[in-house]
């Protein structure tokens, strides 16, 4: 039996090990925001590769977004030694999940199997790929005792929020630096047969329109800032929607749709604030002083960000020639520019065939729609070698009854520990 069947077949006696480990994962509700029970997992974690003889680190991201002493930003960073000098492989993934939404049918963290299904926030993503780096590593270790190099493991925070209280504080401490690191795998839900390149560049914004307050029985004497807005989304879908349907990448980036440049508007908020829940009184009579909304701009890698910001500032000039009394605000909230690995890098020669011996064809080449930490990994520790692979549907990610198949972990493990084979030379 050749190294690779060996090593395959070590993962499928592992089955049961990581159906156990998936659901153990998704038992510990991390959601973000606010960012719960991120030491719980990591505990959790380094105690389980601990035992397996990592070297584990837990480590705080004091002072970043959203840390504080109630729901403090919590990392786990587990390495072992090869017998003999060599390259690190770092497997990446987020330990925090989004906000649960309505329409679940099942126990959002239990975990349920049905079939050949893991149910559960977070069993697409991406707990169920961290459990599948795990498996890998530790069925490369159990066949392969002497390699060249390093392993590492993280379970890092606050990707789902921008990544600021995880990989991006590591990677500002130096924790992926191309001296201490080589190659990454984050185990995103792209699919088993695909390889992640990278992904669009992102801005968000704040635009706020501003008017003037006065009694609701008499609107002419105040200056609606909701109307004002009203107009500024009127001008969006008359100009700036259609301009971007036709701005297209040669980027390969999945699904179709995201070929194109993208708008969201993520949240509108005017006049009178919300009451709390259980308030039974009425709103005041009031002309809305102020109106926000904030933006989603995903861009491509032929766009400049300095004309992806021109084009808003552009239009809203547009809407205050023809509206007298319009002011307004826009405010950067953060920005990402695309990234993407070339296709001839170490990591995604060695996944590619790592994909072709375990699926029996060639892998695909994709491009992320939504950023992950790769652009932290790229920008602040300057370590190109990285791609996201993993076990997942990236059309499961934040919807209810979220699931992960166990065939597919089982076979993104194998691919995992057969890329290990390749970069880390076992005797």
């Amino acid at each position: 039996m050749t190294l690779d069947d060996r090593l395959k077949s070590e993962i499928e006696h592992r089955r049961d090990a990581l159906i156990a480990l998936t659901q153990a994962l998704i038992a510990i509700p991390t959601l973000n925001p606010p960012g719960r029970n991120y030491l719980e997992i990591c505990e959790y974690l380094a105690d389980h590769l601990g035992a397996r003889g990592f070297t584990t680190e837990l480590i705080r991201a004091k002072g970043t977004p959203g840390d504080s002493e109630r729901y403090p930003r919590w990392n786990m960073i587990a390495r072992i030694e090869g017998t003999r000098p060599g390259e690190c492989v770092h497997f990446n993934a987020h330990h925090d999940v989004v906000e649960l939404g309505h329409g679940w049918t099942r126990d959002p963290f239990g975990g349920e199997i049905e079939g050949d299904r893991i149910y559960g926030r977070g069993a697409c993503d991406m707990k169920g790929g961290l459990a599948a780096s795990v498996i890998a590593a530790e069925a490369f270790l159990a066949i392969c005792p002497d390699f060249a190099g390093s392993i590492e493991i993280s379970a890092t925070a606050d990707e789902e929020t921008g990544g600021y209280g995880g990989v991006a504080y590591l990677a500002e401490q130096g924790r992926f630096d191309p001296d201490r690191v080589q190659h990454v795998i984050i185990p995103e839900p792209l699919h088993k047969d695909q390889i992640c390149l990278g992904h669009r560049g992102v801005w968000w914004a704040e635009i706020e329109t501003h008017g003037r307050i006065a009694h609701g029985s008499m609107p002419f004497l105040g200056d609606s800032a909701i109307r004002h807005m009203g107009a500024v989304l009127a001008e969006m879908e008359e100009t700036l929607f259609p301009l971007l349907l036709n701005k297209r990448t040669e980027m390969p980036v999945i699904p179709e749709g995201a070929r194109a440049s993208t708008l969201n508007i993520n949240s509108i908020h005017g006049g009178e604030p919300e009451q709390e829940e259980g308030f039974t009184g009425l709103p005041a009579p009031c002309v809305a002083d102020r109106c926000r909304i904030v933006i989603d701009r995903r861009f491509l890698i032929e766009e400049d960000i300095g004309a992806v910001k021109s084009e808003i500032s552009a239009l809203m000039e547009r809407v205050k020639e023809r509206r007298p009394s319009f002011t307004y605000e826009i405010r950067d909230l953060f920005e990402v520019q695309p990234s993407m690995t070339d296709r001839e890098a170490p990591i995604v020669r060695s996944t590619a065939a790592a994909i072709e011996a375990v699926l029996g064809r060639e892998a695909s080449y994709v491009v992320s729609p939504g950023t992950y930490d790769q652009k932290h990994i790229d920008r602040i520790g300057r370590l190109k070698n990285c791609i996201a692979y993993g076990p997942g549907l990236l059309e499961l990610a934040h919807q209810p009854d979220e699931w992960v198949g166990i065939a597919d972990m089982l076979d993104s493990a194998k691919v995992m520990a057969l890329v290990l084979v390749e970069l880390l030379d076992p005797a």
